[in-house]
């Protein structure tokens, strides 16, 4: 993908959403690092909104589940249904067989049905009656959520968020950007309906996103980050394997939606809230404080010894 083309799709999803560059920049910096993303906030932020624009913009198929007490794991991942004419069973897809899927206010369903996602999200296939079912490629979820101190939700268990590469907020937007809203009469006909790039050439960026080029310093920096979670007693849930790996692969994403091929400190830096935070955290935290953690982290390493 070219510079001018990342620029488009940056540029375009924040005419949607307005005074949220940087969210919209992390968002994107998920899908190209080939991760799910959590979005967590109260309601009305533009959750929904972000997610539906990603999708056209990046010419996604998109469906969205709207999760609630009593949606079960079928009504999302399908069914078998006998057909008489044929006397077998034919398998009827859900809406998660897409390309990005919106988990809409996914701790309101309950851990039933929210653990039937572990499998889709981490093996990108579906088991059902014995047969296994592959979900179309690129597969991403979006998954959104309320604060836990609402009525009727569920929390995440760590298993769960460890299943999104980044969670993200979008938070209160600020007084001109909600004055721009109001002015330009930004609604539903200002969506985005025609994609600004291909989907060879979003496959295209995250092959090349994984080539940046990650030098021996910026390794250990990244180890050093991690091992601190695990030798100190501040963090409920220290960094895993996995965790660090999403760092790096986060990072170099970051860094292609800047126009390079190497990784700097600042790169780890401008991702690790977002790929850290819901990780270092118990599930049952609450989401008002998230952020205080990534920081003890990046204050403890200092980047310039590495």
């Amino acid at each position: 993908m070219k510079q001018n083309q990342l620029s488009n799709v940056t540029n375009t999803i924040c005419q949607v959403l307005i005074g949220k560059q940087i969210q919209v920049k992390l968002a994107l910096t998920c899908l190209i690092a080939d991760g799910h993303l959590l979005i967590e906030d109260l309601p009305g932020m533009g959750k929904t909104t972000l997610s539906h624009t990603l999708a056209h913009v990046l010419g996604l198929q998109y469906s969205r589940i709207q999760f609630t007490s009593d949606l079960l794991p079928a009504d999302m991942l399908g069914i078998n249904i006998f057909d008489n004419k044929e006397q077998e069973f034919q398998f009827h897809p859900g809406p998660v067989f897409s390309q990005l899927v919106l988990a809409d206010e996914i701790n309101r369903a309950s851990p039933k049905t929210q653990s039937a996602l572990l499998e889709a999200m981490e093996e990108g296939q579906v088991s059902l009656d014995g047969k296994t079912h592959t979900l179309p490629k690129p597969f991403f979820v979006i998954g959104t959520q309320n604060p836990q101190h609402q009525s009727g939700t569920y929390p995440l268990p760590e298993s769960q968020l460890d299943r999104f590469l980044m969670r993200i907020q979008l938070g209160y937007p600020d007084k001109e950007a909600e004055k721009s809203m109001l002015t330009a009469m930004v609604s539903e006909n200002k969506s985005i309906n025609t994609p600004i790039i291909t989907l060879n050439d979003f496959l295209q960026a995250q092959t090349t996103a994984t080539k940046v080029h990650a030098s021996d310093d910026i390794l250990n920096y990244i180890l050093a980050l991690v091992t601190f979670s695990r030798e100190s007693n501040q963090f409920a849930n220290p960094l895993s394997p996995r965790a660090t790996k999403a760092l790096l692969r986060a990072a170099k994403a970051w860094a292609y939606l800047h126009y390079r091929d190497y990784l700097i400190p600042e790169d780890v830096q401008a991702v690790l809230p977002s790929v850290a935070e819901h990780r270092l955290r118990s599930a049952s935290s609450d989401f008002s404080t998230q952020g205080s953690l990534s920081k003890i982290l990046l204050e403890a390493i200092d980047p310039i010894a590495f």
